[in-house]
């Protein structure tokens, strides 16, 4: 068993993340006022089912790591990309190095795991008997019913006075930390953020992979919610970006999802 384990995962059982019952709906999906592959803006019945609360932790991937003896795609690459002014690919930046090298998680275990792949969040949730959420699943829980902008409501993420997402300067796209952290910050950190099921950090944080290709680019994977280093525009509700499947990046991560039984 690897130290990283043990520093990490003291309690192996409680590593994973509370998966939360996403009942039965309609789900308002898509506005008028995003990018094209958000509209045209329609309603559509989803069926109930389950879902991470939180994005997956370090903990909860080394537990992972350590049962089943998984390597991800940038630790076999021996790279990942890496957010500064622009996206650069980093020797050595792998989900235990997230930003290369000189960086670590040992103190972060209840950070989102980064640095992961498509295909490497496919294989954790397999591991557990679990799938990536599908792109209208991840809405719904995200936004329910009633069409808001952003999980809590159309408010900004700091009005009020009240923090709600981890995100980065208002003007895109650079780390910032007025929300208390430059870069991630520990899963479920924003409780005023919660969606209408009680779901935390749909926005910001970390953007998040689902099931599907993006329609406006065959062959890669959908990301949803935002991250550390986007600006609000990016954090709504309806919003998508969308990477290869085999790519890692310091600001994408996952959360898993589960059919009702």
């Amino acid at each position: 068993m690897s130290l990283l384990y043990l520093l990490l995962c003291p309690q192996a059982g409680m590593a994973q993340p509370k998966l939360l019952d996403i009942p039965a709906g309609m789900a308002h999906l898509g506005s008028e006022q995003g990018e094209a592959d958000e509209q045209p803006v329609r309603k559509t019945a989803v069926a109930a089912f389950r879902l991470h609360q939180t994005e997956v932790t370090n903990a909860a991937f080394a537990a992972f790591v350590a049962a089943s003896g998984y390597r991800s795609d940038a630790e076999r690459r021996g790279s990942g990309w890496v957010w500064t002014d622009r996206w650069r690919e980093v020797k050595g930046a792998n989900w235990q190095h997230p930003q290369g090298p000189g960086s670590a998680i040992a103190s972060r275990p209840n950070h989102p795991v980064v640095q992961v792949s498509w295909q490497d969040a496919t294989a954790y949730c397999q591991w557990y008997k679990l799938r990536l959420p599908t792109d209208t699943e991840w809405e719904y829980a995200a936004r329910g019913s009633d069409a808001r902008r952003y999980p809590w409501g159309n408010a900004t993420a700091r009005a009020g006075g009240q923090q709600r997402a981890n995100y980065g300067a208002d003007r895109c796209c650079a780390p910032d930390a007025q929300d208390g952290y430059r870069l991630t910050a520990p899963v479920g950190h924003y409780p005023n953020g919660a969606s209408p099921f009680g779901v935390l950090d749909m926005a910001g944080n970390v953007w998040e992979w689902v099931q599907e290709e993006h329609p406006n680019d065959p062959g890669s994977k959908i990301i949803r919610g935002g991250g550390w280093g986007n600006n609000p525009y990016c954090l709504r509700t309806t919003y998508r970006h969308a990477n290869p499947p085999s790519t890692s990046l310091d600001m994408v991560g996952f959360r898993c999802a589960q059919s009702a039984r």
